[in-house]
C-alpha cells in the first residue's frame, strides 16, 4: 500500500519561505518519478518540480531559481524548498509519484497541503 503524506504548508508573506515534506511509504520500486504539483482555485493541476528516475530534475518556469526539489532516501522523504514566495504561488501542493514524469502518468497522490502567500 503506497502512501504519500505531505506536510509543511501554511501561510507566509510575499518574499517568505516554506519547506514542504512528503513522507513516502510502501513504494518498494525506486523506478518512479517523484514530484511536487499544485492546484490553485479554478485552475488545473500543474507540475512544479519533478525528480525523474535517472535523477534529472525538471522545474516549472515560474518557480525556477526559487524552488528546489530534493530527496532524502534514508528518510524516504521528498522535499520542496520554496523561497521568494509570491501571491501567485498560493495553491494546494501535492506530492505525486508515477512511472514517468508527465502529469498524466502521475498516478499516486498525497492528500495535499495548503500554501497561502498573502
Amino acid at each position: 500500500h503506497v502512501q504519500l503524506v505531505e506536510s509543511g504548508g501554511g501561510s507566509v508573506q510575499p518574499g517568505g519561505s516554506l519547506r514542504l515534506s512528503c513522507q513516502i511509504s510502501g513504494l518498494a520500486d525506486t523506478n518512479y518519478c517523484l514530484g511536487w504539483f499544485r492546484q490553485a482555485p479554478g485552475k488545473e493541476r500543474e507540475s512544479v518540480a519533478r525528480l525523474a528516475r535517472g535523477g534529472t530534475i525538471f522545474y516549472a518556469a515560474s518557480v525556477k531559481g526559487r524552488f528546489t526539489i530534493s530527496q532524502d532516501t534514508s528518510k524516504n522523504t521528498l522535499y520542496l524548498d520554496m523561497n521568494s514566495l509570491d501571491v501567485s504561488d498560493t495553491a494546494v501542493y501535492y506530492c505525486g509519484a508515477g512511472q514517468y514524469c508527465s502529469l498524466s502518468y502521475i498516478t499516486i497522490w498525497g492528500q495535499g497541503t495548503q500554501v497561502t502567500v498573502s
